[in-house]
């Protein structure tokens, strides 16, 4: 198979530039539209193009959705397919879609292929627009839901973890090495950071956060973006957009607002401002796009609507005061219910329910959105085009953000990526033990009673929910707690499924923070009979008063492996975490404290910066 640059080189549609950089030549009277010259300043590019464009071309545009990828890596409908089988194509020929996202693959190797493919089919079109693809982060040791498997990305802590760590120039490293991996497989926009703060404990989304504080938040969402978009944007750059705008975590009761029994964004602490210190740093690196959330920002502007529906949130916020004019996307789903033989789940339209899909549409780009997440449906554009409601111009401005960033990336001049490189850039042994050795440094020690830690020799160890095999390697194994010399018991924050036929909705961790039942007795009674240490998964706040009580020496994780957290047990690396959140004494504090107000539960187990080392 031909790399990328020489298929590139061999297409028919291409001209060399004077430094024997590729370009297209769609023009079949021999002449370079200004469109296609990467010797033309970029607005006079868009503009050229934006012309040529028909109004379906422009309506395409304004929508995302996601893809599937076959196997082969090609684009054809397969027979028995998962999803959406050839959903790509059949979007770029039907509804002149171009932006696209992925969320199972797989493999790495099927998505540069699967990539090149589709650019290939794209370069077909009329006007030869490239594909965008974008991701939600995939180089995570995680049980996020919103993390792809890593499968052949490297796999590092979690982002609270970063902030655990507390150091820039780790988050910058880890989003420039994640860059190149991106690139290597087409992905250009990354889906994140997620830069929200964890002020309400019980959100579920707080693993996908830095932490609750605003400034140390800032500090790393600089890094970010600086290391996955460089100083400006390029061909080597990945976008980033940047959410959730104007920041989704104080969430009433930890209620997530992609589901209708979400109580709204609530501000008990009148502490709408904090939550706008990490964008102002996102904007100050220049963030090439922006994704507001579902919530309601319930009393804070002058309609209680989500945010994308919202103009006070998008135009006078963002736009004017901010003064941004890059790309703004919603979440996914705001439009259209989704319907399956289960459960139908409700388009995210709160406070809107009652408009039609079409009014949907015009009320988001009336509020200042150009793009919709998760959605497929352009002929709502056209028929409020159609029937006078939207106005072409209003439509061109979108258009134009969304064109400007294609350009800025370098999609127009070589959207292609060169297949013989994945293996090489992903599965780097450098990288992969760069992700591993955050997964170590992330460990925060919260108790470390009699000096027990770090474990000397090879003592005899009971283990639960850990991998004996990986366990073996370090210590003698007992199948009895009686006779141990330690046991070693990893955790995960408890959660409650929300009673709903909504299988998507109960996979996210709402409910209490703290064990109970037959499960907490089950853990004082290991930890009354044997010296145990806890190693216990933060995706959200735990509640652990009795199990903090009752451990040997407790050490908190934000996704590490079963060698990760064994390495640091038995001091071959030390912790070097710092609480990025407190965990709260008990549930009454966290239903007490405020929503939008960092560290504020009354008595806190463990404060906002606790950890320890060796």
């Amino acid at each position: 198979m031909p790399t990328a640059h020489e298929t590139l080189l061999t297409h028919t549609s291409l001209l060399q530039t004077e430094n024997g950089t590729p370009y297209r030549d769609l023009n079949k009277n021999g002449k370079l539209d200004i469109y296609e010259d990467p010797r033309q300043p970029i607005d006079a590019r868009v503009e050229d193009l934006l012309r040529q464009m028909t109004l379906e071309e422009k309506a395409g545009l304004l929508f995302i959705n996601g893809s599937v990828v076959n196997a082969d890596g090609t684009i054809e409908e397969q027979p028995g397919a998962p999803g959406f089988g050839r959903v790509a194509v059949h979007q770029i020929d039907a509804q002149k879609m171009n932006h696209f996202n992925l969320w199972g693959i797989p493999s790495a190797q099927a998505v540069a292929t699967w990539h090149n493919h589709l650019q290939r089919y794209a370069e077909q079109t009329r006007l030869g627009i490239p594909i965008t693809i974008a991701s939600d982060p995939r180089n995570h040791f995680t049980h996020n839901i919103f993390a792809m498997a890593a499968t052949e990305f490297s796999q590092w802590c979690e982002t609270p973890g970063f902030a655990a760590i507390g150091d820039p120039a780790l988050v910058k490293q880890f989003a420039d090495l994640v860059r190149r991996e991106y690139l290597a497989v087409g992905i250009r926009v990354a889906l994140h950071p997620q830069i929200d703060l964890a002020t309400e404990p019980r959100w579920p989304r707080i693993s996908g956060t830095f932490s609750e504080d605003a400034h140390l938040t800032a500090k790393l969402t600089t890094a970010y973006i600086e290391g996955f978009q460089g100083e400006t944007l390029g061909s080597h750059s990945v976008a980033c957009m940047t959410k959730h705008f104007p920041g989704g975590g104080p969430q009433n009761e930890g209620l997530d607002s992609h589901f209708e029994f979400h109580k709204g964004q609530v501000y008990p602490g009148h502490n709408f401002d904090y939550h706008l210190i990490p964008f102002e740093a996102a904007f100050a690196a220049n963030t090439a796009a922006i994704m507001p959330y579902y919530g309601v920002p319930m009393d804070q502007t002058d309609e209680n609507v989500g945010m994308s529906y919202n103009k006070t949130i998008i135009t006078t916020l963002l736009r004017e005061k901010y003064k941004f004019d890059g790309v703004v996307c919603t979440d996914w789903g705001l439009i259209t219910d989704l319907r399956t033989p289960d459960f139908t789940w409700p388009a995210r339209a709160w406070g809107v329910e009652h408009l039609s899909e079409p009014e949907r549409v015009l009320k988001v780009l009336d509020a200042g959105v150009d793009q919709f997440g998760g959605e497929s449906h352009p002929e709502f554009v056209l028929e409020l085009i159609q029937t006078g409601r939207l106005s072409e111009e209003r439509l061109d401005q979108s258009v134009r953000r969304l064109l400007k960033l294609k350009f800025q990336l370098g999609l127009f001049d070589n959207p292609f990526v060169d297949e013989t490189q994945v293996s090489k850039i992903l599965g780097d042994p450098a990288v992969v033990a760069a992700g591993a050795d955050s997964q170590k440094r992330a460990m925060t020690l919260l108790k470390n009673d009699h000096a027990t830690l770090p474990l000397q020799g090879r003592p005899k160890l009971y283990l639960k929910n850990v991998d004996p095999t990986v366990a073996a390697e370090y210590a003698d194994l007992v199948p009895t707690p009686a006779e141990a010399d330690f046991a070693l018991l990893r955790l995960k924050t408890p959660w409650t499924p929300v009673e709903t036929k909504n299988s998507f909705a109960r996979g996210f961790h709402h409910g209490d923070l703290d064990f109970k039942g037959d499960e907490k007795a089950e853990i004082l009674a290991l930890l009354a009979e044997v010296p145990t240490l806890v190693v216990l998964y933060l995706d959200r706040p735990a509640v652990i008063p009795e199990i903090s009580a009752g451990a040997r020496a407790l050490l908190a994780d934000f996704g590490a492996s079963d060698v990760a957290v064994l390495d640091v047990i038995f001091g071959r690396a030390k912790p070097e975490g710092k609480l990025p959140f407190e965990l709260p004494s008990s549930m009454e504090a966290v239903r007490n404290q405020k929503a939008d107000v960092p560290y504020d539960s009354e008595n806190p187990l463990y404060p906002f910066g606790a950890g320890g080392s060796w």
